[in-house]
């Protein structure tokens, strides 16, 4: 696999979290409760804590939010979590930080929208007092600039002097500049204030692919700051996730981006933690991060009897996932762990014998054995109708042996 070379960045604490370049890339997600609603704001943070998100961004957007972070943070560290909580502040965070100084304390870092905080003189005076409260409690920034909330004051500064070249830019090039400089300027006049650049990170998100890629390729060649790659308003289901995936896939690969969210639509009935499971599974995807035992696994075809393959391919993977809470604290490593659940003899054997353990299904027509490879090799070969029991049997026997003596 091709090594991929991350764009040299400082190391920045949060909480127990470490980013930056010589650091795994971070996983983060947002939850949707109003964060007044402690029960409910408790509750999903630990869905997401558990789905493999290292860091939870809550909205604080009132003095009844700012008021409940302590708590909901007391309640958290008494169920075992310990997740680094960011406070989402608009408009009034300047206000909230300083009339609440232990929710400021609480808070393991502060996202500031510079477009946000305030128009004319007020505004530098706003973002002041914010990073003002950020050095008071030692706690990280993110100066997040969205182009749907641009400082518009900066942007129209700039279409006005566009309009005046003799050769104009376009539309979206002034966009990507003024974001930019947006994010660039206020993280120097944090850095002017005081506040260290291991303190700093920036993000400067797009709702648009190209768009989002293009920007933050010429914000990396411009700052060594830490960057938060995101795909904002990226939409819901297959959509989203095949968006936002694109769009980090492409920055990942070319080494920019320190920590990483997909902002998707909420599904009714469906957990928030899918922008977590997409996030854990592009990394893993991108040989980046491992988090769980890789599956691999067929789409099936007219070859594969597919009743028997579909549910042994899902039975095995509802088992790992169920196992890993234990398997991760017993057995170091085991989430580097390749499994095969193939349903046909044209790619079955050698999708089998390239994992760690595999199985391969006789497909429409083939003789009813079932081979499993172990290491590379054809370990046995099954006959009958409990092949999901044997298997597993089989898979828990590998892990204890393979991972228990590390």
């Amino acid at each position: 696999m091709k090594t991929i070379t991350r764009r040299q960045t400082p190391s920045v604490m949060i909480g127990n979290v470490a980013m930056g370049s010589a650091h795994p890339v971070v996983v983060q997600s947002m939850t949707n409760t109003p964060t007044a609603d402690i029960d409910a704001t408790v509750a999903q943070t630990l869905e997401l804590a558990k789905a493999g998100s290292e860091l939870v961004r809550w909205t604080v957007n009132d003095f009844e939010a700012m008021a409940a972070v302590p708590e909901v943070i007391r309640r958290l560290a008494d169920k075992g979590c310990h997740v680094p909580i960011v406070g989402d502040f608009h408009y009034n965070g300047h206000i909230l930080l300083e009339k609440y100084p232990e929710g400021a304390a609480a808070l393991s870092k502060y996202r500031i929208n510079p477009g946000n905080v305030g128009k004319g003189k007020g505004r530098d005076d706003n973002f002041s007092r914010m990073i003002r409260q950020a050095m008071a409690h030692q706690k990280v920034v993110r100066i997040g600039v969205n182009w749907g909330s641009l400082d518009q004051e900066l942007f129209t500064d700039l279409m006005d002097k566009n309009a005046k070249r003799k050769e104009p830019k376009s539309f979206k090039e002034v966009i990507y500049k003024a974001m930019i400089i947006s994010a660039i300027r206020n993280a120097e006049l944090a850095e002017s204030l005081g506040l260290s650049k291991d303190k700093i990170v920036v993000s400067v998100k797009m709702s648009e692919l190209q768009d989002m890629v293009a920007v933050y390729q010429q914000l990396a060649k411009k700052c060594d700051y830490v960057l938060h790659l995101g795909l904002t308003e990226a939409g819901g289901s297959v959509k989203g996730i095949a968006a936002s995936s694109a769009a980090l896939g492409v920055l990942l690969q070319q080494g920019i981006g320190d920590t990483i969210r997909m902002s998707l639509t909420p599904e009714p009935g469906v957990s928030r933690d899918q922008e977590v499971r997409g996030c854990t599974s592009l990394l893993q995807a991108m040989g980046l991060r491992y988090f769980m035992p890789a599956i691999t696994s067929c789409p099936g075809c007219g070859r594969t009897n597919s009743d028997k393959f579909v549910y042994l391919a899902k039975d095995v993977t509802e088992y790992i996932e169920k196992r890993m809470p234990d398997w991760k604290t017993q057995y170091p490593g085991v989430e580097t762990l390749k499994v095969a659940v193939m349903g046909c003899v044209v790619n079955g054997p050698g999708e089998s014998k390239y994992a760690d353990i595999g199985i391969s299904l006789p497909g429409s027509s083939e003789a009813p054995g079932i081979p499993i490879y172990i290491d590379g090799k054809l370990s046995q070969t099954l006959r009958g109708d409990d092949v999901t029991a044997t298997f597993i049997d089989l898979l828990e026997a590998y892990v204890v042996k393979r991972y228990g003596a590390l």
